[in-house]
């Protein structure tokens, strides 16, 4: 998940150097404290118990059988291992480190001699490599090898699983590209590990592969997939030509992530132009409240326009990780505050809702609103989200601030570290239950540098002082507060985004959601869950009061966690006996008050499997 952009030549922005951030304490610290303590030793147990290192086994000699599960499992295991990578470098683990040193000899074992490396094909269907480049996988497993490759080798500086990635790199470049073998991989993944390839190795092969896979694709190659046709890989229009996100999610927010990386190391204007055509689609048309993506089951696809159903939604947690990876690149080569927004959106939200607070289970599909019934699990089949998540989580840091030839900008807040060679910046904060974020220059040089600080869309009022005086920039929501200045050790700002529990309300071409309303505070969606409201009510039966302003509480099983009284009634639906359908001109049904008590969506689903949902109507 962390882009070494600090030498891409069109990056506005620079990603932090690898260790450069650190967390201290605080919502992301336990929630990556969960991720390291039982996320990765549940997701090892989870990887040999469905038979990803069996099959690996099986692909090094080491054992015999035969192969077991989907032909992408290799994938899920070098998710688990990017992520374990990253929870290394956050601080020494000898069990994590014990387990990944064993995956990497593994794979050393199984990697062929050419360096090929895929188990399901070197197992399941020997002599068969590269047939079936639509459905086949091998090039999307080789990318998150890849991915896992630089990342472990910037977490621990040892070579060996980078050397084997770049093997197999060279063995995909022997085979494909201009004069060789024609073909991309139905699902984009390794384009974008291509390039952060590049970036870790200097190899310029590998950003060529990277076009030319890219270019490849989007002239109708690929055969149908049952009732899918070239939309669902994105394969029916050339990356630069179309401006609708279509198909499936993920892989079309994965080509689009390749495409922008691409652009940040070539600079044509033709890529981040089409990119940002398609995320306006994506974010002004098809991306629910929660930053989530995918409104269809069939394809695992976008809809139409303002089709965004809440109970029949998708929502797959990978859509919402690729969205977040998109406007981090997009963020990078732009500095356009919208980006970080719709990254924190995501990431509070649509995300986050992904893991159980255990860490130990997982949703596939994120629905807006559930009749009950709903739990995560412990693993899937097709288990692409739960590695996802670890990854995701155990890199937090690396997406909370940027530089630039300026100085530094901070887009996310929490109680972290940030050390850039002379200058170093503590941030402490509750946030996102408290809006209050302080700010302190712990060592800085004598040249002057300006600090940016995101303000949100939603934190008008926000204030801030510098030394205890009002700082002398415009707090303007959805833009940075800038300040240059020759900064002192011990220089601190103090920023307060006001908290105010807010009412969202949809478009109105959204006919799902129309005359509903959701509830928002500070980054995070909140929703009714069945269990906290009064006695014998049922979710489906509740409005919510618009003129009235919903206040913090608490919940005792949710401890740390602000909820929210937002007062509403309850209709009298059993007056309406049977009738499904009734007279407009009939007497509106007597309702009575009532307060109704809402949680942040993340937390849904742990503490049992009750009804819920997002978007409530509105009296």
């Amino acid at each position: 998940m962390h882009t070494a952009t600090y030498a891409s030549p069109h990056a506005r922005l620079r990603a932090l150097p690898f260790a450069a951030a650190r967390l201290t304490g605080g919502f992301w610290a336990e929630r990556q404290a969960v991720n390291r303590a039982a996320g990765l030793r549940h997701g090892y147990a989870q990887l040999e118990q469905a038979g990803n290192f069996y099959n690996l086994r099986l692909a090094a000699g080491l054992t015999t059988g035969d192969y077991k599960g989907y032909l992408y499992l290799d994938s899920d295991l070098y998710k688990w291992l990017e992520a374990v990578s990253y929870a290394l470098a956050a601080g020494p683990d000898p069990e994590l480190q014990a387990l990944a040193d064993r995956t990497i000899g593994l794979l050393a074992a199984a990697q062929q001699g050419d360096g090929y490396l895929n188990a399901y094909w070197q197992v399941a269907k020997p002599g068969q490599r590269w047939t079936d480049l639509d459905h086949g996988h091998e090039m999307y497993c080789a990318g998150h090898l890849f991915q896992a490759a630089v990342a472990h080798h910037r977490a621990t500086g040892r070579p060996d699983l980078l050397t084997l990635a770049c093997k197999f790199a060279d063995h995909i470049d022997a085979t494909f590209g201009p004069g060789k073998r024609q073909g991309a991989c139905g699902h984009p993944e390794v384009e974008l590990a291509l390039v952060e390839l590049y970036r870790e190795t200097g190899e310029r092969r590998y950003l060529a592969l990277a076009a030319y896979l890219l270019d490849w694709r989007g002239h109708r190659h690929f055969r149908a997939f049952g009732s899918f046709g070239p939309e669902y890989y994105q394969d029916h229009a050339p990356v630069r030509d179309f401006s609708e996100v279509v198909g499936h999610v993920v892989r079309q927010f994965y080509l689009d992530v390749g495409v922008v990386d691409l652009y940040l190391e070539t600079g044509e204007p033709a890529l981040l132009a089409a990119a940002q055509r398609r995320w306006h689609d994506a974010t002004a048309h098809k991306m629910h409240v929660t930053g989530g993506f995918g409104a269809r089951y069939e394809g695992e696809a976008f809809g139409l326009p303002y089709e965004l159903p809440s109970d029949r939604t998708y929502c797959e947690t990978c859509a919402a990780i690729g969205g977040m990876m998109l406007n981090w690149r997009l963020l990078l080569a732009t500095g356009e505050a919208r980006y970080a927004e719709l990254f924190e959106r995501g990431l509070y939200n649509g995300f986050l809702a992904g893991p159980a607070l255990d860490g130990r289970s997982y949703f596939y599909v994120n629905p807006l609103q559930s009749r009950g019934g709903y739990a995560r699990s412990a693993w899937y089949a097709t288990a692409c989200c739960p590695p996802n998540v670890m990854r995701t989580l155990a890199s937090v840091e690396h997406f909370l601030a940027t530089t630039s030839a300026a100085g530094v900008q901070v887009h996310q807040y929490a109680a972290a570290e940030i050390t850039l060679g002379p200058r170093a910046l503590r941030l402490d904060t509750h946030y996102p239950w408290d809006g209050d974020i302080t700010l302190t220059v712990t060592a800085t040089d004598a040249a002057e540098w300006e600090l940016q600080l995101r303000i949100p869309t939603w934190a008008a009022g926000a204030t801030a002082t510098l030394n205890g005086a009002p700082l002398a920039a415009a707090l303007t929501p959805g833009a940075y507060a800038a300040v240059t200045r020759a900064w002192q050790v011990g220089d601190v700002i103090q920023l307060r985004l006001p908290l105010t529990p807010r009412f969202t309300q949809p478009h109105p071409r959204i006919d799902a959601l129309r005359g509903t309303l959701a509830l928002e505070r500070g980054p995070l969606v909140y929703c009714l869950e069945q269990g906290d409201q009064p006695a014998g009510v049922d979710l489906l039966d509740v409005q919510v009061d618009l003129a009235a302003q919903p206040q913090t509480t608490a919940r005792a099983d949710l401890p740390g966690v602000v909820a929210l009284a937002a007062p509403g009634y309850r209709l009298n639906v059993a007056a309406l006996a049977e009738t499904l359908y009734y007279p407009a001109d009939a007497a509106p049904q007597p309702r009575a008050p009532l307060t109704l008590t809402a949680v942040p969506y993340y937390a849904w689903a742990n503490r049992g499997a009750g009804a819920m949902r997002v978007w409530l109507p509105a009296a």
